[in-house]
């Protein structure tokens, strides 16, 4: 099958051709850590790792590149207000403790590091080289206070990936003494009275100062994988300034850049967009206590990777639902099959090979992961009608293919990342300490030969949904 996959450049979903056979280069713009992870970091993350995992399934070679934002304006604003606090934080300190929070944010959903996660402070050499080329090449200009601007009047092209006249972008940068043109963005900043000075840094032109944002993506971009590479994603929110500034700088300066662009949809609350103006965000941290991070990484990679997620715990609960009805299934076929199962910590080459056709299918179409949940959901189905019917090799093929799928999308609750998940969420807790009191009352009637009450006991679990499985020495549950 052929990779498909949108290119928000094209504005349609193209063949994926791959700059060399078999290999993939990604670059995903990580965060600028001011403040805490929220949960559009981590849908936004996530995307990019369903998409290395199926990558990667596919016998291609991935370097996934995510970078971290660690100076800012915001950055530097932040820790001056920390001042006024207990516990005060420079800067750099600040950086590094959102950054500890990100990360471990990630992992908790089961999101692979990246092939390497590069700093802006790390990488201001290859910033000042690539503003000197542009200054070069008359995109670029210096101001009198030693600030540069990337010049948007003399680069025609300006506006080719969101397909804007010039006019008509401006991203909201103050305008500074000395900038041409409304549209134009900063390269580098002078430094500024009042802020920290271990906050600037020499290069070879302009004066004393710190990097631009849009600067940042496209040196630490190249750096990793090189003038041309595959993908360049990130939020949808990113495409206006952040990606525009980054194609027009690199592609001024001689770098052909990303082939494909790729945005994720963002995260609802309700009806609501979140954001911190609408006092809606909801964090991390907060949102992984209260689920099962197996059920938080089924919910949040559900969907397609462009459409809108919308948070709510009805939905919560539908996924926690389906991901019972995995789990259980997975249970049966250990009690079933024991160690002939796979072992769900190989790696994941040659994985595609063994997934069902639709399932591959629905990844190739720009990665439509709902049609590929779907075929996971057919197989759990089939698994426990084959169990029921005692046929165990259609159950035990089923598998397989099922296995597959879990592994591709990382869902295999008896993967260690999963580990803390056995326990589940306090609703599946609850749900779970009922259960058990029904069925070890249903127990005592069994014993006592009470069959209307023990009949009783099922029929009511059942029309809650949840289906009993009877063995010669015990009794198992799951969600139908």
């Amino acid at each position: 099958m052929i990779q498909q996959i949108y290119d928000s450049k094209q504005q349609q979903i193209v063949a994926f051709e791959p700059h060399r056979p078999g290999e993939v280069g990604i670059y995903v713009c990580g965060p600028t850590v001011q403040s805490a992870p929220h949960i559009g970091h981590l849908r936004s993350a996530l995307v990019y790792d369903q998409m290395r995992r199926w990558f990667a399934a596919c016998d291609m070679r991935v370097t996934l590149i995510r970078n971290v934002t660690d100076i800012d304006d915001k950055i530097l604003v932040n820790a001056v207000a920390s001042e006024q606090t207990a516990n005060p934080e420079t800067w750099w300190a600040l950086a590094a403790r959102v950054e500890r929070e990100f990360s471990s944010a990630y992992a908790a959903i089961g999101i692979l590091p990246p092939t390497a996660e590069p700093r802006a402070t790390g990488h201001i050499a290859e910033m000042g080289k690539l503003i000197e080329r542009l200054i070069e090449r008359g995109y670029a200009y210096e101001t009198a206070d030693g600030s540069i601007y990337f010049d948007t009047a003399a680069w025609e092209a300006y506006g080719a990936l969101t397909r804007q006249r010039r006019e008509h972008m401006v991203d909201g940068e103050p305008t500074a003494t000395g900038k041409r043109n409304a549209t134009d963005f900063a390269l580098w900043k002078a430094h500024r009275e009042g802020e920290p000075v271990d906050a600037q840094w020499q290069i070879g032109v302009g004066g004393s100062g710190r990097p631009g944002w849009h600067i940042e993506c496209s040196a630490m971009a190249t750096r990793f994988l090189g003038p041309s590479f595959d993908i360049h994603g990130g939020g949808r929110d990113l495409r206006f300034p952040h990606h525009e500034n980054e194609l027009a700088q690199s592609n001024a300066a001689g770098d052909a850049f990303a082939k494909y662009w790729v945005h994720n949809g963002m995260v609802n609350v309700g009806e609501q967009k979140m954001s911190k103006s609408l006092g809606n965000s909801l964090f991390a941290h907060d949102v992984i206590a209260a689920n099962d991070p197996l059920v938080l990484r089924y919910f949040l990679g559900a969907g397609h990777y462009r459409s809108t997620t919308v948070y709510s715990t009805e939905l919560l609960a539908e996924a926690a639902a389906a991901v019972g009805r995995i789990v259980a299934v997975v249970a049966r076929l250990e009690r079933e099959f024991g160690g002939e199962l796979p072992d769900p910590t190989s790696e994941l080459g040659g994985v595609a090979k063994l997934v069902p056709a639709k399932f591959a299918e629905a990844m190739c179409n720009d990665f439509a992961v709902p049609l590929a949940l779907a075929e996971v959901h057919l197989a759990v189905r089939a698994i426990n009608a084959a169990l029921d019917g005692g046929d165990r090799q259609s159950a035990a093929a089923s598998a397989e293919c099922l296995f597959a799928m879990l592994a591709v999308l990382h869902l295999d609750p008896r993967h260690p990342d999963w580990s803390q998940s056995a326990g589940g969420s306090k609703a599946e807790k609850a749900l779970g300490s009922l259960v058990a009191d029904m069925l070890a009352e249903r127990a005592v009637a069994r014993s006592a030969r009470d069959w209307e009450r023990s009949d009783m006991i099922r029929d009511s679990l059942q029309k809650a949904g949840i289906v009993l499985e009877d063995s010669a020495t015990e009794t198992h549950w799951n969600l139908a």
